[in-house]
This record gives C-alpha cells, sequence and structure tokens, in this order.
C-alpha cells in the first residue's frame, strides 16, 4: 500500500481522579498544517482516554497514512508495540491472567485504525517540558474540566 501523506500525531489522555472526569487530546501535523482534536467525559479513566486520544486522532485521517505517533502512554505504546493486542485477540479477549481485557470495546475499533494506516509509536515522557505533549495534556484536561460532559458508555477498566 502507498501511503501518500506522513503524518507526525500527538495525543494525550487526562482524568481529574480515576476513575472521574476525563479528557483526551491530540494534535495532528500533516505538510505544514496543524489540527487539534478534543472531547472528554463525565467519568471515565485515564487510560480510556489514552486509547481514545489516539484512536480518534487516527479516525480523523481521511486516507492511509503513515503516521508518527508520540504518546506518554506506555500501556497504549505496549499495547501494539509489544503485540498485547494480538495475544489478547488470540486469548479471546483474556489477558494473561485469564482475566478479561480492559477497555475491550476501544481496543476493537482501534485495530481497523492500524490496519488502515502505516503506524509508527514513541513514547515520550509525559510533564516533561515536551511541548506537543504539554499542549495535548492542556487540551485533555480542559475537557475533563468541562461542565456537562456525556457519560463514557464504554467499560471502565
Amino acid at each position: 500500500m502507498d501511503f501518500i501523506k506522513n503524518v507526525s500525531i500527538y495525543t494525550d489522555g487526562s482524568c481529574l481522579g480515576n476513575p472521574g472526569p476525563g479528557g483526551w487530546g491530540a494534535v495532528l501535523r500533516c505538510n505544514g498544517t496543524e489540527k487539534e482534536l478534543s472531547g472528554g467525559f463525565r467519568r471515565t479513566t485515564n487510560n480510556r482516554m489514552e486509547i481514545l486520544a489516539v484512536l480518534e486522532a487516527l479516525q480523523a485521517l481521511k486516507e492511509p497514512c503513515k503516521v508518527d505517533l508520540y504518546t506518554d502512554s506506555q500501556y497504549v505504546r505496549n499495547a501494539v508495540e509489544k503485540k498485547w493486542l494480538a495475544g489478547w485477540q488470540r486469548n479471546g479477549w483474556k489477558t494473561a491472567g485469564k482475566q478479561p481485557v480492559k477497555n475491550r470495546d476501544l481496543w476493537e475499533r482501534l485495530l481497523p485504525m492500524l490496519a488502515k494506516h502505516a503506524v509508527s509509536f514513541h513514547w515520550v515522557r509525559g510533564h516533561s517540558g515536551h511541548p506537543e505533549n504539554e499542549r495535548c495534556d492542556a487540551l485533555a484536561r480542559a475537557q475533563a474540566s468541562r461542565p456537562g460532559q456525556p457519560e463514557d458508555t464504554g467499560h471502565a477498566d
């Protein structure tokens, strides 16, 4: 598959309490253009917001792209890079400890996006002054603090 565009995506999730009000933020950059995305829920978890930031950012791409994705979530990065997702699927969405995989609904939505795009994950240390990560954190926190957010109807972890 030929990927026409190279996109850099930065993501972060935030929760004020865990579970508690949460938000996610993403910054997408391509050919000198930048787009910010964010959203939130009245009650959710940090891990759900980290996954959702990646999912929403990838869904925003209109065509298959080569993506450099920067996240401070070891959970999200490892699930993909260390093949946890593939193992969970093979095991009927059970962990190595035979427990149900948390956030399965989001992982199942993310899988087609990972198949559509050529995604390389890069870990960045959170709250370390990385400008894009700090911006995503600000977007996520603003959403988590916003009144009137909907309920997260997924399964909290």
